[in-house]
């Protein structure tokens, strides 16, 4: 699933100093960031799924929902490309605004993209909550998409460099965390304006998305730069007096000769997405397309985009569609937890095949439920106990995909980039990410009614294939500083020969010769 970005700091250096005020008010302004894009995630497919909204903006989608022929199809009931526009949208404007956000976060510093981000965001909300047309929300969406684009560009990016080297990891899974709970309160948002007399519920959902935006927006007007940010657009001095200020501490000698050499090796990277081309970046290449690709093929955002239009077509009423999505945010929620305490404990490789293996056996069961209540034509309707085995199964579904491929498949990306083609990894990675949610979430109405309850088959293939993936090509990179990571690659059986001797430090590569010599 789209979200934020998650760093891993390996067993790095110990700098010392303390968690102060500027770390805490980070993590508030991560928190809120981290909100903006959970909250989208979650809330487009409450409100879709609002008789009056549809009955508004897309009547031809309610007239065919409320088909009382006894010959409608179950599976093509929300069948629109417009309706699906309205949710995709915004990841397409979030695709191509991460490129400039990417720029804008170098050469402006990290709180402009955040307070930038934060303000088109809420001029997407206000737009979308006062919408009188389709051409409203859809320009609503690609404002709110262009805020996602820059915050989640931004805001893990400022956490990393704040944060305490022993705190940095543990804090960008809060900004993961916070994501979740966006989905989750977005989910119950809908459950509450859903109920609101007068039939305008849903321009509450949308325009509430404001509130985390005015807070991200107003929090990072008070935001000092980064000292990363003050080194890297030539400000030497103010960026030790910061790292003095933001450490508590003015021991800080180390760190800050770290972060200066840093910043002037980064500088010294000319062509990084020449240089992500060659044989010795293979395995980084293949990871940071294959592993985003396969993030969005589980279909995990088919669940979070679409849950009450799928749980209305399973046999829902409206309100317990809203609820039953409430329930798999909270499953979301709590799962997320699973991998917080174990990731760096079992390992990812463990979590990844466990995960894989759980969504696999969920999807083919639902598949095969929805084949035996709807067949092939889609007619007919599904009892109460095999709705409520759906939602069982969908919630076991969407726990696996909370401690596996949710958070690792931001983690194992950006863990493995050495930093001499970090940037362009990470645009690349980020870039798939977005590219295929937007055509996940665009197609898979018009798959639904295509595939019927195959398109569950389609997806459990894939978790077969990702997952076979990962048994065959992913080495173990738990415990393994970044700085050795190309020690792991070389000891594996495929990828060791794209690694050259010389680029291995501190591994057994390293050892043999010296042994030899």
């Amino acid at each position: 699933m789209a979200g934020g970005g998650i760093v891993s700091q390996g067993e790095g250096k110990d700098y010392g100093g303390k968690v102060t005020a500027f770390v805490l008010m980070t993590c508030l302004v991560a928190a809120t960031g981290g909100l903006i894009f959970g909250y989208d995630l979650g809330i487009s497919g409450g409100v879709t799924s609002m008789d009056v909204f549809l009955k508004k903006f897309f009547p031809s989608v309610y007239k065919k929902m409320n088909d009382d022929s006894g010959h409608q199809n179950q599976y093509c009931k929300f069948d629109s490309q417009l309706l699906t526009s309205f949710t995709s949208s915004l990841y397409i404007a979030a695709l191509v605004a991460s490129f400039f956000a990417s720029a804008t976060t170098r050469v402006f510093g990290r709180k402009i993209s955040m307070s930038f981000g934060g303000t088109v965001f809420l001029l997407g909300s206000a737009l979308n909550g006062a919408a009188t047309n389709i051409a409203m929300l859809i320009i609503g969406r690609l404002l709110l998409g262009v805020g996602v684009g820059f915050a989640n560009q931004s805001v893990p990016v400022y956490l990393s460099e704040m944060a305490p080297a022993k705190l940095r990891g543990a804090l960008n899974i809060g900004f993961q965390m916070a994501i979740t709970i966006g989905i989750l309160l977005a989910n119950l948002v809908n459950y509450g304006t859903n109920k609101i007399k007068g039939g305008y519920g849903w321009r509450v959902s949308l325009a509430l998305a404001a509130v985390p935006a005015i807070i991200m927006t107003l929090g990072s007007l008070f935001l000092p730069d980064t000292p990363n940010s003050l080194i890297e657009r030539g400000h030497r001095e103010k960026g030790k007096a910061m790292l003095q200020k933001v450490r508590g501490t003015h021991e800080i000698e180390e760190e800050f000769q770290d972060l200066t050499e840093a910043s002037e090796a980064s500088k010294q990277v000319k062509h990084p997405w020449r240089n992500i081309l060659q044989p010795r970046y293979r395995p980084h290449l293949i990871m940071a397309m294959a592993i985003p690709f396969f993030q969005q093929l589980t279909g995990i955002n088919v669940i979070m985009f679409y849950a009450p239009l799928l749980f209305k077509t399973i046999g829902f009423g409206n309100d317990a569609a809203l609820m039953s999505a409430v329930i798999t945010g909270l499953v979301n929620v709590l799962a997320t937890f699973v991998s917080v305490f174990s990731v760096d404990k079992f390992g990812r490789r463990l979590l990844f095949l466990q995960g894989g293996i759980q969504m696999l056996i969920c999807q083919v069961a639902v598949g095969i439920v929805l084949g035996f209540n709807f067949g092939v034509t889609g007619e007919g309707s599904m009892s109460t106990g095999y709705a409520y085995l759906v939602l069982i199964l969908i919630c076991l579904y969407v726990a696996a995909f909370a401690w596996s491929w949710g958070p690792l498949g931001w983690l194992v990306p950006s863990e493995i980039f050495p930093l001499e083609i970090r940037s362009a990894g990470q645009a690349i990675n980020v870039s798939v990410n977005m590219f295929f949610t937007f055509i996940i979430a665009q197609i898979f109405l018009t798959m639904l009614c295509h595939l019927k309850f195959g398109l569950f088959f389609f997806f459990a293939a894939f978790v077969v294939i990702m997952t076979l993936f990962i048994f065959f090509f992913l080495p173990e990179t738990k415990n393994v500083p970044i700085e050795e990571m190309n020690r792991v690659w070389k000891q594996h059986w495929f990828w060791g020969k794209y690694i050259p001797d010389e680029a291995v430090i501190g591994g057994v590569q390293l050892s043999a010769r010296k042994a030899a010599a």
